[in-house]
């Protein structure tokens, strides 16, 4: 994208701490040599309540136009906001980076840089279960051939742009049908990628061995529930799940990615909102995400480093046990940036 001067990018503003944030990477935004143009959707809980569905109908024109998105947190009320636009999107998969950063305190010894994908359809989210009688209760778990594929490939094709192993995960003795399944559909997309080497690992397993080895992990990828659990718990290890940011994806029929949707870690923080002293790191990290994916690899490599460096420097917000606001961490950030 070296040759393109504007990017445009969907922006999902939504409740609490939402434009603090979006503040935030607007102010790092226009420190780039780059023409960001955002067009903002108002997906605040006002907005819902008055008409959901005209604010979705906009938001997704808006993602399908511009095939970039940045989302903010949003409260769930009646419906969340997150699971609208995914099934209206057709995201299948979840990309979560976790690494560990020096400067913030953690009880787990050891260094973590692991990508999660997960299939973000299916599993024992997809049905939220029923009674049966007063002593049962039950519901489906499903996993589908094409998220599964789309999950699989994305893993491999990153594992061959990192150099690294793939290592899936389920229970898949024990969930032999449904697991078993998962596991049969990475081994067949594994096929095609000869350089990168793979092997399967019990869910339960992996969670001690990594806690134990972190290092020897890279790339993980997991049927719905397991990325989830597995995210907070890598999250946990690294000292903040308030430093975590995702990517939500969408493909055409060759499995190349056609939307994308990149959003902090966290909730809308209603006890801090309008303070100006929430932590803008991950939304930093999700816009850096956002520019890789978009080609500009480098001005997401500076972001992401930048926000590192700053927390690595004790440059941090109180969340971390540092004395800026939001806004003074965001000018650290900047000034981090213009400095490399």
């Amino acid at each position: 994208m070296t040759d393109r001067e504007i990017l445009n990018v969907a922006e999902l503003l939504g409740d609490g701490i939402s434009a603090e944030l979006s503040e935030s990477v607007h102010k790092v935004a226009e420190a780039l040599p780059l023409n960001v143009q955002f067009h903002p959707i108002d997906l605040t809980l006002e907005s819902r309540r008055k008409n959901a569905d005209a604010c979705y109908d906009t938001a997704v024109a808006a993602i399908e136009k511009h095939k970039l998105a940045m989302k903010y947190p949003t409260v769930t009320e009646t419906e969340s906001p997150n699971k609208v636009l995914r099934d209206r999107c057709k995201f299948s998969v979840i990309h979560r980076p976790v690494a560990s950063l020096p400067g913030v305190e953690t009880r787990h010894q050891g260094t973590l840089n692991l990508h999660i994908i997960r299939i973000a359809v299916g599993g024992t989210y997809e049905d939220a279960g029923r009674r049966i009688g007063d002593e049962v209760a039950v519901s489906i778990r499903v996993i589908e051939r094409r998220p599964a594929r789309e999950a699989a490939l994305y893993a491999f094709r990153l594992g061959r742009r990192l150099g690294c192993d793939v290592i899936s995960s389920s229970k898949y003795t024990i969930q032999r049908a449904t697991d078993g399944f998962f596991e049969e559909i990475v081994r067949d997309v594994s096929k095609q990628f000869d350089d990168v080497g793979h092997q399967s690992e019990l869910f339960d397993a992996l969670l001690y061995k990594m806690l134990k080895d972190p290092e020897k992990y890279r790339i993980v990828v997991t049927p719905n529930e397991y990325g989830d659990f597995l995210s907070d718990m890598a999250c946990g290890m690294v000292g903040s799940i308030g430093l975590g940011a995702s990517a939500n994806y969408s493909f055409d029929d060759l499995g190349e990615v056609a939307l994308s949707m990149f959003d902090p870690a966290g909730g809308t923080a209603p006890d801090i909102a309008g303070q100006g002293i929430c932590n803008p790191s991950a939304a930093l990290l999700a816009f850096s995400m956002l520019l890789t994916h978009a080609g500009c690899r480098g001005l997401g490599t500076m972001i992401d480093e930048a926000v590192r460096g700053c927390i690595a420097n004790g440059e941090s917000t109180g969340d971390l046990g540092g004395k800026l606001n939001t806004a003074a961490f965001t000018a650290a950030v900047i000034k981090h940036m213009g400095a490399k």
